[in-house]
């Protein structure tokens, strides 16, 4: 375990088999679809590699960035896209792929500004969950792990771009964080 870590969250074999089961229900409900899937950067990188590896369909990926936490711990409210799709979503069956859901609300924000160009359907598939910080009402497809309200790293979440290449997901200490 890294020293700036807690405690581990959710440990690599805790991971893997969560990723195992989502791709099998993805497979599933969009056998003989047309599926596009979106990973938003950069913290979801490392989870949509392993999702969209264990998926036994065709898929074609895309990429997405967009900010409203800079450095900080929590979200500015301001939201930016760093960088757009590069496909035409229109008539295709689009999921989202993103690492963890906090207030909702820099997601929200994507998933309006995706709506509006009208894909055939639209999806959310989030590894995590945090319910009890929720601002905003956001419907998941396929849901990881639901967990409390900690500030959790690796796996490719970060903290000031750092932490993301831990292969579990660990707690970080509150003095590394904390003013």
């Amino acid at each position: 375990m890294h020293n700036d870590i807690e405690s581990i969250l959710l440990s690599r074999e805790q991971l893997h088999e969560k990723v195992l089961q989502l791709a099998a229900e993805i497979t599933e409900d969009y056998r003989g679809k047309d599926l596009l899937a979106v990973c938003i950067l950069k913290g979801s990188i490392i989870f949509f590699s392993d999702l969209i590896r264990a998926i036994e369909l065709p898929l074609e990926t895309d990429f997405v960035a967009i900010s409203s936490y800079g450095h900080s711990t929590s979200s500015s409210g301001v939201v930016r896209i760093l960088k757009d799709l590069d496909q035409n979503i229109q008539d295709r069956h689009v999921l989202v792929v993103e690492d963890i859901i906090d207030s909702g609300l820099t997601l929200k924000y994507l998933l309006e500004n995706l709506s509006s160009r009208k894909p055939k359907s639209l999806h959310v598939c989030t590894l995590l969950d945090k319910p009890e910080r929720r601002t905003v009402e956001i419907e998941t497809a396929y849901n990881g792990f639901s967990i409390p309200d900690r500030f959790v790293v690796g796996y490719g979440l970060d903290y000031a771009e750092k932490y993301r290449n831990l292969p579990y997901i660990g707690v970080l200490k509150p003095e590394i964080y904390q003013d």
